[in-house]
């Protein structure tokens, strides 16, 4: 949802990457930002439309950005894609961050414009996708924020990393980062950052994105 310049930027990467992308935007005239090769949907609508919605194929959607200019319409409609459609993967943009951890309570990850880059949302919209914060010289180690299942919470870092292979470096918890160590437990809303194999980056996301008695 929104085919502003940084929708039009991830319907661009996620053709590129393989995938079947639709774009909705209410203005007909900003699918103009969409390159001539792009062969996606272009469905003008509202993205909290369910009709529009259905347009684009939401039925069958394995991820939804709202990316529109409006925090509200954005939240809105990632709320409508996964609670009326059932779109496991949702991630909306926002503009003010101190809203993030109130929409974050409500189950849809935000991406703030301050810190925005394409790279996190896909991270959030396609987590098994090997995206690195940091990697060394050599490229065999990474530095990676994981987007870790509501079943690990309340579970020990040290149960995380048995059973992911990857070792906690930082978690951000309402907004101020830490050390963690051999005791800290997972709480809902945190942010972890692991160290890992750069080969093992898509392993972790999937052991960590889905619930602890589905591992192995």
């Amino acid at each position: 949802m929104g085919c502003g310049r940084v929708g039009a930027s991830l319907a661009t990467q996620l053709e590129a990457d393989g995938h079947s992308v639709a774009v909705l935007d209410q203005n007909p005239e900003s699918f103009r930002r969409l390159p001539e090769e792009f062969s996606g949907r272009r469905v003008t609508g509202l993205g909290f439309d369910r009709d529009a919605l259905s347009q684009a194929g939401v039925e069958d959607a394995y991820g939804f950005a709202a990316v529109s200019n409006g925090d509200n319409s954005n939240v809105l409609a990632a709320r409508v894609a996964r609670e009326t459609f059932g779109v496991d993967n949702v991630v909306a943009r926002i503009y003010d961050p101190r809203r993030a951890e109130v929409y974050e309570r409500l189950g849809i990850p935000t991406v703030a414009t301050v810190r925005w880059t394409a790279d996190q949302v896909l991270r959030r919209l396609l987590p098994t996708r090997a995206v690195a914060d940091l990697t060394d010289a050599s490229g065999r180690v990474s530095l990676v924020q994981v987007d870790v299942h509501p079943g690990w919470v309340g579970q020990s870092l040290s149960a995380l990393e048995a059973a992911s292979g990857a070792r906690p470096a930082f978690v951000t918890r309402r907004g101020s980062a830490f050390l963690p160590d051999a005791g800290t437990v997972l709480q809902d809303g945190d942010l972890l950052h692991v160290l890992l194999l750069t080969a093992e980056v898509g392993v972790v996301h999937r052991v960590l994105g889905a619930p602890p008695t589905e591992v192995g």
